[in-house]
């Protein structure tokens, strides 16, 4: 059977799309989310072409997917520096000839209350620049070539807290928010281009990025989030949301003052971090914390995976979902 072209996969529906050959670029692809994206995405048979500021970490990723069998080209690239994705987007195309799908991923997060901001525009300034400068950059680079070859799709990795209103992530919701807008418009504009996008409302993620943070609860892992990366560029939904974001925008349309004293009482019961509060982060200040033993998780039942289906298959049935 002949492959179907990325083009007339595009021209005639969004059926899930075979990523065997297709161009692929992935940002902040050197740990973290995008490593293990970049990972998943060429065990699927993509080209890669993955974007990241160390050099070192990228090429070692680069490494591990050609070893495996993949193809992938590392760019040392800063998407806050115009020039810098000026050069990587036309050497990528000048090597390459096109690039079928974007994967905005590199990001920067900053949780600190806003009574500790007040003198600190820069923690607004520098999420900007990355969250939603530098995906602007890479998709304005990238947009008028896939508009010319009728194809194109974006993924734009966000937040489930944009829609939560997390306490203490002013900064870094408000760029992710930005690019939330900004997709939605530009989705709507090139509806006839045959390109389109996706936003992942992406909850907290077990990365170097939180480290700082301090504990802030369960966290989904690297892998799974790379799982719902590769959804997204097969399956090319709107959105892709996690029950938790879907439920606290239907909770702020319909009880706002219940879902205000609910953030308010959690902001009080998780206060900022020692790094948000400039305090000492050295491990050696404080006792070492005991190491427990591994558990490996219960394998679910056929009866409890079937009800877990069952249950997504109809949460999809209500407008905003897409677990």
């Amino acid at each position: 059977m002949s492959q179907v072209s990325p083009g007339a996969q595009g021209r005639r529906g969004r059926r899930r799309l075979d990523l065997t050959g297709t161009h692929v670029v992935i940002t902040g692809a050197s740990s973290g989310i995008g490593r293990a994206a970049a990972l998943a995405v060429a065990d699927k048979g993509a080209v890669l072409f993955l974007l990241a500021r160390r050099g070192d970490e990228l090429a070692a990723v680069v490494a591990e997917i050609v070893d495996a069998g993949g193809q992938a080209y590392g760019y040392q690239c800063d998407v806050t520096d115009a020039e810098s994705v000026e050069a990587t987007v036309k050497a990528i195309l000048d090597q390459h000839g096109h690039v079928d799908m974007l994967v905005n991923n590199a990001g920067r997060s900053i949780r600190r209350a806003i009574h500790r901001s007040t003198d600190r525009m820069h923690d607004f300034e520098r999420t900007m620049a990355v969250n939603y400068f530098g995906a602007l950059r890479m998709t304005l680079a990238l947009l008028p070539q896939m508009r010319e070859r009728g194809f194109g799709h974006i993924v734009n990795i966000s937040s489930a807290g944009v829609q939560v209103a997390t306490p203490r992530f002013s900064a870094y919701l408000a760029s992710k928010a930005a690019l939330d807008k900004f997709t939605e418009v530009a989705a709507i504009e090139t509806l006839a281009d045959g390109v389109t996008f996706t936003t992942i409302h992406m909850p907290l993620v077990r990365t170097p990025m939180i480290a700082p943070s301090g504990d802030q609860g369960p966290a989904e892992s690297p892998e799974w989030a790379a799982a719902t990366i590769v959804r997204a560029l097969t399956e090319r939904p709107k959105r892709i949301d996690v029950p938790l974001g879907t439920f606290a925008e239907y909770g702020a349309l319909l009880t706002p003052k219940l879902r205000d004293r609910l953030l308010h009482r959690y902001y009080r019961a998780l206060p900022d971090s020692p790094a948000a509060k400039g305090e000492s982060t050295d491990p050696t200040d404080k006792p070492p914390k005991p190491v427990l033993p591994h558990r490996e998780p219960k394998p679910k039942s056929p009866a409890r995976k079937a009800t877990g289906n069952a249950l997504r298959r109809a949460a999809r049935w209500v407008p905003g979902t897409h677990w």
